[in-house]
């Protein structure tokens, strides 16, 4: 179900059908498609970065491929369906159906030239898949140069390059600069094909979880600014990304200092480093133990597991800390445990997750297998990236998909020759950023300065800030829960008198222009309260009058 935002942008979309060449046309008619889809999540980081194992963790079956194989070269997108099944989505648009592999997972091996696949397309009966969809990307920093172009493509590498490399454009909404096309939509030949840029921009992730081990690379820089600068309109910066500092476990606590010899915090503390790094292309990062996660998440870990750790735990304590120093000493060594359930143990828990689990069961050997299973998801830190993507995206999805929207929006008009063309789109973008419904993206831009320490704010200011922009309940909005609703709107007003009071008076410029924006959501939750709103598709053109002392910047 649209929110108010996208609803806004794809009444803009269905009026702009008939006024665009039919080239354009198509890609505005795949952005209002878009619209009415979950938020798309793109998984994504380097090769061995353990994406797909994250994957697995989300959606809760081991269902995308970890093995170096064929179809980790593709991009994959896991969406919910009534039926599982699979759609290889071949370039020229045909699809073939094929069937999960025996253990349920995407099959190893096509049976296709992969030259002529697009992506693949995996429709699952997963509740969580209802209000998102997953896009598993092949790594990038591959030697397969197919491969990283597509995950490129997903995230905006491939816009970007085009964007540096055009010599006559125009100006997206992200303020890159956009080629344009000879076969391009509105060219004088006529073509009616998407140009690079705009099929990007048209077919592109909302959101991204950018998956890196140990420390991030300049390279790793570079394609959280692509993903920014194609995904956020002119107008808004919306919180889109968040990284996971993967394989927390093989974090070195002496290589951290203030660690205190201890590997989880150790990770934490590398986790905030890394998180000021990365800001403001990334909201946080988080440690995460991704297959831990999986292991527990998917049903994998199952109670002959649980034994053979609790047959471990009884060796002695010693003899035990040297095998598990190495992965060919766990399987080598003498233990009461065969060399076959080893092996599978150390598959799904690895070393480090075998100690905790031992650990575990000597602290408490009545530990049941469940109870186990729920300690290692807990180490693992998915619980931690779920509550995350929830605020950061679920939350906010009808802001980041409207921004996203406008983005592509905005590339098919930079994309076009005809200048008649390029002007009713951008106006269109302007008339649709005057409605009051549409300061939910400066809003969330305004979080995206504060929260990243773009711009430094009080604690107690920016706090505010964040809780504003992270709900669209006014009384989450407000801090206010089972308050009155006429309490509600004088607290509404009152914020809002006093943010315009610190924008003139108390303020720097930065904290002025945040300060602001602030003032106008106020006003504007103060209005909804009130039931004032104006109405009409999508919230109206016009803004509602104005009582005195207040303005509408």
């Amino acid at each position: 179900m649209q929110g108010p935002l996208s609803q806004a942008v794809a009444g803009m979309c269905a009026a702009l059908l008939p006024q665009v060449s039919p080239g354009t046309a198509r890609g505005v008619q795949d952005v209002l498609d878009r619209l009415d889809t979950p938020l798309q999540l793109a998984v994504a980081g380097r090769i061995k970065s353990g994406k797909s194992t994250l994957v697995n963790a989300l959606i809760g079956r081991r269902v995308a491929p970890t093995d170096i194989g064929e179809c980790t070269r593709l991009v994959t997108r896991f969406q919910y369906g009534t039926v599982d099944r699979i759609e290889v989505v071949r370039t020229d648009g045909r699809r073939t159906v094929v069937p999960f592999a025996a253990d349920g997972g995407i099959p190893a091996d096509l049976g296709l030239d992969l030259v002529s696949v697009s992506h693949l397309e995996a429709f699952l009966t997963s509740a969580v898949l209802a209000d998102i969809t997953v896009i598993d990307t092949p790594g990038l920093g591959s030697m397969d140069a197919a491969s990283v172009s597509r995950t490129e493509a997903l995230l905006g590498g491939g816009a970007a390059r085009a964007a540096s490399d055009g010599a006559a454009a125009g100006t997206g909404a992200a303020g890159t600069t956009v080629p344009a096309s000879k076969s391009g939509p509105g060219s004088a030949e006529g073509g009616d094909d998407l140009d690079p840029v705009s099929r990007f921009a048209v077919a592109g992730a909302e959101a991204v979880v950018y998956v890196f081990t140990q420390s991030v690379r300049a390279d790793d820089t570079k394609v959280l600014e692509s993903f920014a600068a194609a995904t956020a309109s002119r107008e808004a910066g919306p919180v889109n990304a968040l990284a996971v500092l993967n394989k927390a476990d093989t974090v070195p606590p002496e290589s951290v200092a203030g660690s205190g010899g201890s590997a989880r915090r150790a990770a934490q503390l590398l986790a905030a480093t890394q998180a000021d790094v990365l800001r403001p292309r990334v909201a946080d990062v988080l440690p995460m133990i991704g297959l831990l996660a999986e292991t527990a998440e998917t049903g994998a870990f199952t109670a002959g597991d649980a034994e053979a750790l609790r047959s471990l735990a009884g060796v002695d304590p010693d003899l035990f800390g040297a095998m598990v120093l190495a992965g060919d000493l766990f399987t080598a060594m003498d233990a009461p445990v065969d060399r076959a359930t080893r092996v599978r143990l150390l598959q799904l828990l690895d070393l480090y997750g075998i100690a905790l689990a031992v650990d575990l069961l000597r602290a408490e050997p009545e530990l049941s297998a469940g109870e186990l299973r729920r300690r290692l998801l807990d180490a693992s830190g998915l619980d931690a990236l779920r509550v995350r993507l929830g605020e950061v995206f679920r939350s906010r999805a009808d802001g980041i998909k409207a921004s996203a929207a406008l983005a592509s929006l905005a590339a098919l008009a930079g994309a076009s020759q005809d200048w008649a063309e390029r002007q009713r789109i951008h106006d269109a973008i302007e008339v649709l950023l005057q409605r009051p419904e549409a300061h939910q993206l400066r809003l969330l831009e305004a979080l995206t300065l504060v929260s990243s320490g773009a711009v430094d704010m009080p604690e107690d200011l920016a706090a505010e800030i964040v809780r504003l922009g992270s709900s669209t309940r006014p009384e989450d909005q407000l801090g206010m829960p089972q308050s009155p609703p006429q309490d509600m709107q004088q607290a509404a007003l009152d914020r809002a008198g006093w943010w315009r009071s610190f924008a003139s008076f108390g303020a720097t410029p930065a904290q002025s222009r945040v300060a602001h924006v602030v003032h106008r959501a106020y006003f504007l939750l103060w209005q909804e309260l009130k039931g004032d709103m104006p109405s009409g598709p999508a919230g109206g053109l016009g803004l509602p009058p104005r009582p005195p002392g207040h303005d509408w910047r």
